[in-house]
Protein backbone atom coordinates (compact mmCIF):
# COMPACT_ATOMS: atom_id res chain seq x y z
CA UNK A 1 0.00 0.00 0.00
CA UNK A 2 3.05 2.76 0.66
CA UNK A 3 4.04 1.77 -2.84
CA UNK A 4 0.56 2.38 -4.38
CA UNK A 5 0.85 5.82 -2.18
CA UNK A 6 4.38 6.73 -3.86
CA UNK A 7 2.15 6.43 -7.34
CA UNK A 8 -0.62 8.57 -6.41
CA UNK A 9 2.30 11.23 -4.57
CA UNK A 10 4.78 11.16 -7.85
CA UNK A 11 1.47 11.42 -10.04
CA UNK A 12 0.14 14.63 -8.14
CA UNK A 13 3.91 15.95 -8.66
CA UNK A 14 3.75 15.56 -11.74
CA UNK A 15 0.51 17.66 -12.39
CA UNK A 16 1.93 20.64 -10.41
CA UNK A 17 5.26 20.90 -11.91
CA UNK A 18 2.91 21.11 -15.13
CA UNK A 19 0.95 24.02 -13.09
CA UNK A 20 4.17 25.95 -11.89
CA UNK A 21 5.80 25.19 -16.03
CA UNK A 22 2.66 27.19 -17.00
CA UNK A 23 2.93 29.68 -14.63
CA UNK A 24 6.46 30.24 -15.36
CA UNK A 25 5.24 30.81 -19.11
CA UNK A 26 2.36 33.35 -18.17
CA UNK A 27 5.14 35.23 -16.20
CA UNK A 28 7.77 35.27 -18.84
CA UNK A 29 5.40 35.49 -21.85
CA UNK A 30 2.25 37.09 -20.63
CA UNK A 31 -1.01 37.04 -23.13
CA UNK A 32 -1.35 40.52 -24.60
CA UNK A 33 -5.35 40.27 -26.14
CA UNK A 34 -8.41 39.98 -24.34
CA UNK A 35 -8.67 36.34 -26.54
CA UNK A 36 -6.13 34.93 -25.36
CA UNK A 37 -6.29 35.90 -21.56
CA UNK A 38 -9.98 34.36 -22.23
CA UNK A 39 -8.32 31.21 -23.69
CA UNK A 40 -5.86 30.85 -20.50
CA UNK A 41 -8.54 31.55 -17.94
CA UNK A 42 -10.88 28.84 -19.56
CA UNK A 43 -8.11 26.12 -19.72
CA UNK A 44 -7.03 26.87 -16.06
CA UNK A 45 -10.59 26.72 -15.16
CA UNK A 46 -11.51 23.58 -17.35
CA UNK A 47 -8.23 22.06 -15.46
CA UNK A 48 -9.77 22.46 -12.21
CA UNK A 49 -12.97 21.66 -12.39
CA UNK A 50 -11.63 18.42 -14.06
CA UNK A 51 -9.17 17.29 -11.42
CA UNK A 52 -12.08 18.17 -8.85
CA UNK A 53 -14.32 16.20 -10.48
CA UNK A 54 -11.90 13.31 -10.83
CA UNK A 55 -11.71 13.41 -7.02
CA UNK A 56 -15.53 13.60 -5.74
CA UNK A 57 -16.13 11.08 -8.32
CA UNK A 58 -13.05 8.66 -6.68
CA UNK A 59 -14.66 9.70 -3.54
CA UNK A 60 -18.10 8.25 -4.56
CA UNK A 61 -16.50 4.72 -6.14
CA UNK A 62 -14.70 4.15 -2.89
CA UNK A 63 -17.66 4.94 -0.97
CA UNK A 64 -20.17 3.09 -3.30
CA UNK A 65 -17.67 0.37 -4.08
CA UNK A 66 -17.13 -1.10 -0.40
CA UNK A 67 -21.10 -0.54 -0.42
CA UNK A 68 -21.31 -2.74 -2.85
CA UNK A 69 -18.61 -5.42 -2.17
CA UNK A 70 -20.34 -5.51 1.62
CA UNK A 71 -23.49 -6.42 0.13
CA UNK A 72 -21.78 -9.26 -1.94
CA UNK A 73 -20.53 -10.57 0.38
CA UNK A 74 -23.29 -10.88 2.81
CA UNK A 75 -25.73 -11.93 -0.76
CA UNK A 76 -22.78 -15.00 -0.92
CA UNK A 77 -22.77 -15.55 2.75
CA UNK A 78 -26.89 -16.14 2.21
CA UNK A 79 -26.87 -17.82 -0.53
CA UNK A 80 -24.32 -20.29 0.81
CA UNK A 81 -26.42 -20.75 4.29
CA UNK A 82 -29.47 -21.05 2.33
CA UNK A 83 -27.76 -24.02 1.08
CA UNK A 84 -26.71 -25.70 4.02
CA UNK A 85 -23.18 -25.51 3.30
CA UNK A 86 -20.48 -25.82 5.81
CA UNK A 87 -19.50 -23.30 8.03
CA UNK A 88 -16.16 -23.47 7.44
CA UNK A 89 -16.36 -22.87 4.05
CA UNK A 90 -18.90 -20.32 4.28
CA UNK A 91 -16.78 -18.32 6.81
CA UNK A 92 -13.71 -18.89 3.97
CA UNK A 93 -15.69 -17.79 1.10
CA UNK A 94 -16.93 -14.78 2.62
CA UNK A 95 -14.08 -13.77 3.83
CA UNK A 96 -11.44 -14.25 0.79
CA UNK A 97 -14.06 -12.47 -1.54
CA UNK A 98 -14.60 -9.09 0.87
CA UNK A 99 -11.04 -8.95 0.45
CA UNK A 100 -10.30 -9.82 -3.37
CA UNK A 101 -13.84 -6.89 -3.85
CA UNK A 102 -11.85 -4.37 -1.38
CA UNK A 103 -8.81 -4.63 -3.33
CA UNK A 104 -10.53 -4.25 -6.72
CA UNK A 105 -12.68 -1.32 -5.48
CA UNK A 106 -9.27 0.10 -4.83
CA UNK A 107 -7.65 0.26 -8.00
CA UNK A 108 -10.52 1.60 -9.94
CA UNK A 109 -10.42 4.04 -7.43
CA UNK A 110 -6.51 5.08 -8.18
CA UNK A 111 -7.06 4.88 -11.68
CA UNK A 112 -10.13 7.48 -11.51
CA UNK A 113 -8.03 10.05 -10.11
CA UNK A 114 -5.57 9.24 -13.40
CA UNK A 115 -3.15 6.94 -11.99
CA UNK A 116 -1.59 4.62 -14.68
CA UNK A 117 -2.84 1.25 -14.79
CA UNK A 118 0.46 0.47 -15.61
CA UNK A 119 2.56 2.06 -12.51
CA UNK A 120 -0.16 0.08 -10.52
CA UNK A 121 0.63 -3.30 -11.76
CA UNK A 122 4.05 -2.75 -11.87
CA UNK A 123 3.84 -1.21 -7.92
CA UNK A 124 1.33 -4.26 -6.99
CA UNK A 125 4.04 -7.20 -8.82
CA UNK A 126 6.93 -5.42 -7.00
CA UNK A 127 4.72 -5.22 -3.59
CA UNK A 128 3.35 -8.65 -3.99
CA UNK A 129 7.26 -10.04 -4.48
CA UNK A 130 8.32 -8.73 -1.06
CA UNK A 131 5.12 -9.12 0.84
CA UNK A 132 5.48 -12.61 -0.43
CA UNK A 133 9.32 -12.46 0.94
CA UNK A 134 8.47 -11.15 3.91
CA UNK A 135 5.44 -13.18 4.85
CA UNK A 136 6.03 -16.54 3.16
CA UNK A 137 4.62 -18.19 6.37
CA UNK A 138 1.67 -16.34 5.97
CA UNK A 139 1.02 -17.61 3.04
CA UNK A 140 2.03 -21.08 3.91
CA UNK A 141 -1.36 -20.94 6.59
CA UNK A 142 -3.50 -19.50 3.54
CA UNK A 143 -2.63 -22.50 0.96
CA UNK A 144 -3.03 -24.41 5.01
CA UNK A 145 -6.34 -23.18 4.62
CA UNK A 146 -7.43 -24.21 1.77
CA UNK A 147 -6.46 -27.58 2.40
CA UNK A 148 -8.23 -27.96 5.12
CA UNK A 149 -11.13 -26.66 3.25
CA UNK A 150 -11.13 -28.83 0.31
CA UNK A 151 -9.61 -32.17 1.79
CA UNK A 152 -11.86 -31.64 5.09
CA UNK A 153 -9.45 -33.52 7.97
CA UNK A 154 -12.30 -31.61 10.35
CA UNK A 155 -15.18 -29.17 10.23
CA UNK A 156 -16.98 -26.82 12.33
CA UNK A 157 -18.16 -28.13 15.41
CA UNK A 158 -15.81 -31.43 15.29
CA UNK A 159 -13.62 -32.18 18.51
CA UNK A 160 -10.18 -32.25 17.44
CA UNK A 161 -6.56 -32.93 18.89
CA UNK A 162 -3.54 -31.38 17.41
CA UNK A 163 -0.15 -32.77 16.92
CA UNK A 164 1.21 -30.40 19.76
CA UNK A 165 -1.43 -31.85 22.20
CA UNK A 166 -4.64 -29.00 22.45
CA UNK A 167 -7.80 -30.81 22.78
CA UNK A 168 -10.97 -28.46 21.42
CA UNK A 169 -14.24 -27.68 19.63
CA UNK A 170 -13.43 -26.40 16.59
CA UNK A 171 -15.49 -22.90 16.87
CA UNK A 172 -13.83 -20.95 12.88
CA UNK A 173 -11.87 -22.21 10.32
CA UNK A 174 -10.60 -18.68 8.60
CA UNK A 175 -8.20 -17.93 6.18
CA UNK A 176 -4.86 -18.15 7.89
CA UNK A 177 -5.77 -19.53 11.54
CA UNK A 178 -8.82 -21.92 13.07
CA UNK A 179 -10.41 -20.80 16.13
CA UNK A 180 -10.07 -23.63 18.55
CA UNK A 181 -11.95 -23.86 22.29
CA UNK A 182 -10.46 -25.83 24.85
CA UNK A 183 -12.64 -27.88 27.37
CA UNK A 184 -11.53 -25.26 29.89
CA UNK A 185 -13.06 -22.39 28.22
CA UNK A 186 -10.31 -20.96 26.15
CA UNK A 187 -9.90 -19.57 23.01
CA UNK A 188 -6.75 -21.05 20.67
CA UNK A 189 -6.12 -19.25 17.14
CA UNK A 190 -3.69 -22.23 15.40
CA UNK A 191 -1.92 -21.38 12.17
CA UNK A 192 -3.35 -23.38 9.37
CA UNK A 193 0.02 -24.23 8.21
CA UNK A 194 1.23 -26.21 10.39
CA UNK A 195 -1.90 -28.01 11.57
CA UNK A 196 -2.69 -28.82 8.13
CA UNK A 197 0.73 -30.35 8.12
CA UNK A 198 0.38 -31.93 11.14
CA UNK A 199 -1.19 -34.81 13.09
CA UNK A 200 -4.45 -34.16 13.09
CA UNK A 201 -6.86 -36.59 15.54
CA UNK A 202 -11.04 -36.09 14.49
CA UNK A 203 -12.18 -37.03 17.90
CA UNK A 204 -15.95 -36.81 16.88
CA UNK A 205 -15.80 -37.70 13.36
CA UNK A 206 -17.17 -41.39 13.61
CA UNK A 207 -20.07 -40.66 16.13
CA UNK A 208 -19.04 -43.10 18.46
CA UNK A 209 -16.33 -44.26 20.83
CA UNK A 210 -15.18 -46.82 22.78
CA UNK A 211 -14.80 -45.96 26.58
CA UNK A 212 -12.36 -48.44 28.93
CA UNK A 213 -11.96 -48.76 32.14
CA UNK A 214 -10.35 -50.64 35.03
CA UNK A 215 -11.49 -52.51 38.00
CA UNK A 216 -8.97 -54.05 40.65
CA UNK A 217 -10.79 -57.56 43.24
CA UNK A 218 -9.23 -58.96 45.62
CA UNK A 219 -7.79 -61.99 45.24
CA UNK A 220 -10.50 -65.20 46.18
CA UNK A 221 -13.60 -62.72 45.43
CA UNK A 222 -15.71 -64.16 42.11
CA UNK A 223 -14.77 -62.86 39.00
CA UNK A 224 -18.26 -64.12 37.85
CA UNK A 225 -20.19 -62.06 40.03
CA UNK A 226 -18.25 -58.95 39.85
CA UNK A 227 -18.34 -59.57 36.03
CA UNK A 228 -22.64 -59.40 36.81
CA UNK A 229 -22.78 -56.68 39.16
CA UNK A 230 -20.29 -54.84 36.15
CA UNK A 231 -23.23 -55.84 33.61
CA UNK A 232 -26.06 -55.08 35.44
CA UNK A 233 -24.34 -51.56 35.69
CA UNK A 234 -23.92 -50.76 32.36
CA UNK A 235 -27.01 -52.39 31.25
CA UNK A 236 -28.68 -49.50 33.58
CA UNK A 237 -27.38 -46.67 32.17
CA UNK A 238 -29.10 -45.80 29.12
CA UNK A 239 -25.99 -43.71 27.37
CA UNK A 240 -23.95 -46.80 26.95
CA UNK A 241 -25.30 -48.20 23.53
CA UNK A 242 -26.09 -52.21 23.59
CA UNK A 243 -24.36 -52.88 20.11
CA UNK A 244 -20.82 -53.61 20.40
CA UNK A 245 -21.64 -55.67 23.54
CA UNK A 246 -20.19 -54.59 26.44
CA UNK A 247 -16.36 -56.30 26.88
CA UNK A 248 -15.39 -57.85 30.80
CA UNK A 249 -12.18 -59.52 30.82
CA UNK A 250 -8.98 -60.44 33.24
CA UNK A 251 -6.40 -58.55 31.84
CA UNK A 252 -3.75 -58.72 34.49
CA UNK A 253 -2.77 -60.60 37.75
CA UNK A 254 -1.47 -57.62 39.71
CA UNK A 255 0.48 -57.69 42.85
CA UNK A 256 -2.22 -56.61 45.30
CA UNK A 257 -5.24 -57.14 42.83
CA UNK A 258 -6.67 -59.13 40.05
CA UNK A 259 -7.49 -56.28 37.34
CA UNK A 260 -10.81 -56.53 35.22
CA UNK A 261 -11.30 -54.21 32.38
CA UNK A 262 -14.44 -52.89 31.31
CA UNK A 263 -14.93 -51.67 27.64
CA UNK A 264 -17.90 -50.61 26.41
CA UNK A 265 -19.33 -47.59 23.58
CA UNK A 266 -21.10 -44.82 23.75
CA UNK A 267 -21.64 -41.55 21.96
CA UNK A 268 -18.29 -39.15 22.24
CA UNK A 269 -20.26 -36.09 24.24
CA UNK A 270 -21.47 -38.98 26.89
CA UNK A 271 -17.95 -40.69 26.73
CA UNK A 272 -16.43 -38.79 30.02
CA UNK A 273 -19.39 -38.39 31.95
CA UNK A 274 -19.98 -42.51 31.49
CA UNK A 275 -16.69 -43.24 33.23
CA UNK A 276 -17.66 -41.41 36.03
CA UNK A 277 -20.44 -42.15 36.66
CA UNK A 278 -19.74 -46.26 36.01
CA UNK A 279 -16.52 -46.15 38.65
CA UNK A 280 -18.57 -44.42 40.83
CA UNK A 281 -21.62 -46.95 40.87
CA UNK A 282 -19.13 -49.98 41.45
CA UNK A 283 -17.71 -48.85 44.04
CA UNK A 284 -21.56 -49.19 45.67
CA UNK A 285 -22.45 -51.94 44.11
CA UNK A 286 -19.39 -54.62 44.18
CA UNK A 287 -18.87 -54.51 48.38
CA UNK A 288 -22.98 -55.02 48.51
CA UNK A 289 -22.42 -58.53 46.02
CA UNK A 290 -19.05 -59.11 48.72
CA UNK A 291 -16.36 -57.89 46.28
CA UNK A 292 -13.81 -56.21 47.92
CA UNK A 293 -11.66 -53.57 46.43
CA UNK A 294 -7.60 -54.44 47.48
CA UNK A 295 -5.06 -51.99 48.40
CA UNK A 296 -0.92 -52.53 48.85
CA UNK A 297 0.12 -54.32 51.43
CA UNK A 298 3.21 -56.30 52.79
CA UNK A 299 2.76 -59.50 54.82
CA UNK A 300 5.83 -59.50 57.24
CA UNK A 301 7.21 -62.87 58.82
CA UNK A 302 9.08 -62.87 61.64
CA UNK A 303 11.36 -65.44 62.89
CA UNK A 304 12.30 -66.38 66.25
Amino acid sequence: MDNVNEVVVADLQNKLQHAAEVQHELVTTPPKTAEQWHDLIQSLLGGAVDFCMKIIAAIAILWAGMWIAKRITRSIKFAMEKRKLEPSLISFTSSFVNILLRIFVIVIVLTTVGVQMTSIVAVLGAGALAVGMALSGTFQNFAGGIIILFLKPFKVGDVIQTASGRMGTVKKIMIFTTELHTFDNQVVFIPNGPLANGEIINLSDRGNRRAEITVGISYGDSVGVARKVILDVLNKDKRILKTPDPEIFVSDLGDSAVVLTVRYWTKFADIYATMGDVREALYKELPRKKINFPFPQIDVHMKK
